[in-house]
């Protein structure tokens, strides 16, 4: 699934590399993210409210509202039910699909727009990345009490974590400091 500026998203098929639908919207859409069970799809873009489309037909299911200003990441939790959203007003909107009504946590940044934002593949960790100098890490299982902040200088390009959940890596775009930063989970026994 393609978002673009062009105000639409595209769905290719991965294996003709061909259009297999194309759904159009009233504003720049800057993220799309598909929900595990790949039946429901979060819209984020230059529009205040996130918007949870069927992904066969593209209809609008539910639009969310609490954001002070445009989006820029969404990305679901492996539960199916969760999903989170990044915003330039220095917040990530968490929300559960099954009461839409308003989000059920809001996680806030220290300087700038949330640009990143990742589920670990096992649902435990949700990071989010400000465009500059921070990403912060949060215990879902803590109900989002728990944080690490990870502080450092530069763009932050972006994040991922690895599929055993053990790693996560940041990229930095910065003239001086270009880099990929890897940081290891600790367990603690």
């Amino acid at each position: 699934m393609v978002s673009s500026n062009d105000s639409s998203v595209r769905d290719y098929d991965m294996e003709t590399f061909q259009l297999y639908k194309h759904f159009q919207f009233d504003w720049p859409v800057n993220h799309t993210s598909v929900s595990p069970d790949g039946k429901l799809v979060v819209v984020v873009g230059d529009n205040l409210d996130a918007l949870l489309i069927d992904a066969n037909s593209g209809k609008t299911l539910h639009s969310m509202r609490g954001h002070h200003d445009y989006s820029f990441t969404s990305a679901w939790s492996p539960d199916g039910r969760t999903f989170a959203t990044g915003n330039q007003d220095k917040t990530c909107r968490i929300w559960d699909a099954r009461n839409l009504s308003e989000a059920v946590h809001v996680l806030k940044g220290n300087l700038g727009a949330i640009r990143s934002t990742r589920f670990t593949s096992d649902g435990r960790f949700l990071s989010m990345a400000e465009a500059a100098d921070f990403v912060h890490i949060f215990d879902v299982q803590s109900d989002y009490n728990k944080r690490q902040e990870l502080d450092f200088f530069g763009e932050i390009s972006g994040m991922s974590f690895s599929p055993d959940t053990d790693v996560l890596y940041v990229g930095v775009w910065d003239r001086t400091y270009a880099s990929l930063l890897q940081f290891s989970r600790l367990y603690n026994n």
